[in-house]
C-alpha cells in the first residue's frame, strides 16, 4: 500500500510555486537559424559571441530538432505543445484555432497567464499575421509594435523566383535601419520597466531568414576570399528515394546548380553568416538589458530557432527537408535550475519547451502536452532520455533522430538511414542494407502511428499522397517529371 501511495503521489502535478518564488521567463526565438552558431560548431568561421556567452552560463542541447522544418507548423508545435500530426498544421496556413478541436487549447502563453504571469510578445513568435487581430487579446496580454521590413529600391539578386524575399546583400547602412534592431530596442525598453510579479516575455528575431540583409560591418567579418563553404557532394542525391524530392518540389529558394552557374553560392553563404552575426548582436543587447535590470538571477532564458536552413547541402537552399541541416536547431537554456557551461547530446525536441518551462517555473503540468520536460538534462546533461527526437513534414513523412542514427520514412514507404555519428554530412544512405532491418523496425516505432489530415484551408508548401499520387500545392507530380533545378 505504501509503495502504491508513493507512486500515486509521484504522478500528481507539482504544486505551483508561490508567486514571490516564480522565475521570470525570457523566451528568444530566431528564424531559420541552423547550427551555424558557436555553441554548435556548424560553421568553422561563424562569430556569435553573445550566444557563446549565453551557452557558457547555461546548458546547450547539441542534438535538438524541430517538429516541422517550416515556420508555421514548427511555431504552432512549440506554442501548443502538440505535434503537427496532432494539429493538422503542416503548411504556412492556417491559424491552428480554425480547428474546433483546438479553439480552447491553452498555448504556452495562456498556461503562464493562467498561473499568474504577465505575458508579452514582440517580433516573430507566432507565424506571419497570426494570431488574427480578433484573437490577439485572448492569446497574449501585450504585443509590441509591428516592425516593418525595409527593402532596397531594387533586388540585388535576380533569382529564378522574383519574390523580393529571395535576396541577399549589404543593406541597410547601419544596424539602426534593420527591423530586428527595432525589436531589440523595444525589448530593452520593456526590461527597464517590467511588469510587477512574474513575467513571460517572448522576443522574436527574423534574421537570418531571407532576405539575408545586414550592414557592411557584418559582412566584413567574413572576407569572401577566405570563406569556408559547406561540404557538398556532387552525386549526393543519387542514393535518395524519389519521394525525398517531393518535400521541396518547387520553391522560391534557388537550387545549388543555379547558385553555381550564377556565381551566387559564396555571396549567399556570406550573407547568411553576416545575418547570423547581426542577430547575435541583437540578442546580446537584450541579454545585456536583462543583466542591467538585476533580474537575470531570477529569469530563465531559453533561446531557440524554429528550424534549420540548407546552404547547398543536398543540392538545395532553404528548409523543407527531413535531413540534419533542416531539422537541427540551436536550443540553449540558462538561469535558475539550469547547470552552467553544460552540453547535452541527448536528443531533444522543440516540443519539449512547453513542459520544460512549466516545470522550471513550478507550474502544474499541462497534461495535453506531447513533449517531455528537459529538466533532468538541465540538471545533469548525462541524464537518460526515454525517446529520440522526431520531425514530420506533411502527412506520412517522418524522421527519427537518436544520438547515432537518423531514420526517414516517406509516405510511399521509401526510406533513408544515416549513421550520423560516422557520417555527419548524411552522404551514405544505408536503408537498403539488410543488416539494418531490425534497427529500422526499432526506430520506426517512434514515428507517429497516425497523421492528422491537413486542416481545411491548409496552403503553402503542402504535399499530400493521394491514392499513390504525390500532389504538391494542389498539382499532381508525374512519375517522370524532372526534379526542378532552379
Amino acid at each position: 500500500m505504501r509503495t502504491a501511495l508513493v507512486l500515486a503521489a509521484a504522478l500528481l502535478p507539482a504544486a505551483p510555486a508561490p508567486a514571490a518564488e516564480k522565475p521570470n521567463v525570457l523566451f528568444i526565438a530566431i528564424d531559420d537559424l541552423n547550427d551555424w552558431v558557436g555553441p554548435l560548431g556548424g560553421h568553422p568561421q561563424v562569430k556569435t559571441p553573445n550566444l557563446d556567452k549565453l551557452a557558457a552560463r547555461g546548458t546547450t542541447f547539441t542534438n535538438a530538432h524541430c517538429q516541422s522544418p517550416l515556420c508555421n507548423p514548427s511555431r504552432t508545435s512549440v506554442l501548443t505543445g502538440l505535434r503537427p500530426t496532432t494539429t493538422g498544421v503542416y503548411g504556412l496556413a492556417p491559424w491552428f484555432r480554425t480547428s474546433d478541436a483546438f479553439k480552447d487549447h491553452a498555448t504556452l502563453f495562456q498556461w503562464f497567464k493562467k498561473n499568474g504571469y504577465a505575458t508579452t510578445s514582440v517580433g516573430k513568435i507566432f507565424h506571419g499575421g497570426y494570431p488574427p487581430a480578433k484573437d490577439r487579446a485572448a492569446e497574449v496580454d501585450a504585443f509590441g509594435p509591428p516592425h516593418p521590413v525595409p527593402r532596397p529600391k531594387a533586388k540585388f539578386v535576380q533569382t529564378p523566383d522574383p519574390t523580393p524575399l529571395m535576396d541577399w546583400g549589404v543593406f541597410p547602412e547601419k544596424d539602426e535601419g534593420c527591423f530586428d534592431h527595432d525589436v531589440a530596442t523595444w525589448a530593452v525598453g520593456q526590461l527597464k520597466s517590467p511588469p510587477k510579479g512574474p513575467w513571460f516575455f517572448a522576443v522574436g528575431f527574423q534574421h537570418p531568414h531571407v532576405p539575408c540583409y545586414a550592414p557592411q560591418k557584418w559582412f566584413d567579418l567574413y572576407p569572401e576570399d577566405t570563406l569556408a563553404m559547406p561540404p557538398v557532394k556532387a552525386d549526393d542525391r543519387d542514393d535518395l528515394p524519389r519521394f525525398a524530392s517531393y518535400l521541396h518540389w518547387k520553391l522560391p529558394e534557388p537550387r545549388l546548380k543555379w547558385l553555381d552557374e550564377n556565381k551566387q553560392w559564396k555571396p549567399l553563404v556570406r550573407a547568411y553568416l553576416a545575418s547570423v552575426s547581426f542577430v547575435d548582436a541583437q540578442v546580446g543587447r537584450v541579454l545585456d538589458a536583462l543583466a542591467a535590470s538585476g533580474q537575470d538571477k531570477n529569469t530563465v532564458v531559453v533561446l531557440w530557432s524554429d528550424h534549420g536552413w540548407h546552404l547547398g547541402e543536398k543540392g538545395i537552399t532553404g528548409k523543407n527537408t527531413l535531413w540534419e541541416r533542416s531539422t537541427r536547431v540551436p536550443l540553449i537554456f540558462a538561469g535558475p535550475g539550469v547547470a552552467a557551461g553544460a552540453k547535452c547530446g541527448r536528443p531533444a525536441e522543440l516540443l519539449d519547451l512547453y513542459p520544460t518551462l512549466a516545470e522550471l517555473a513550478g507550474l502544474p503540468a499541462n497534461t495535453a502536452n506531447e513533449g517531455l520536460s528537459l529538466v533532468p538534462q538541465l540538471k545533469d546533461s548525462k541524464a537518460a532520455r526515454e525517446r529520440p527526437a522526431g520531425t514530420t513534414h506533411n502527412p506520412g513523412n517522418h524522421a527519427v533522430r537518436t544520438e547515432q542514427w537518423r531514420y526517414i520514412r516517406y509516405a510511399d514507404g521509401s526510406e533513408e538511414l544515416y549513421d550520423v555519428a560516422a557520417d555527419p554530412n548524411e552522404w551514405a544512405n544505408l536503408a537498403v542494407e539488410a543488416k539494418h532491418a531490425d534497427l529500422k523496425k526499432q526506430l520506426a516505432k517512434w514515428m507517429p502511428a497516425k497523421s492528422a489530415a491537413p486542416l481545411p484551408g491548409s496552403s503553402g508548401r503542402i504535399l499530400t499522397f493521394d491514392d499513390g499520387l504525390p500532389v504538391w500545392e494542389g498539382k499532381p507530380i508525374g512519375k517522370n517529371d524532372p526534379f526542378p533545378e532552379k
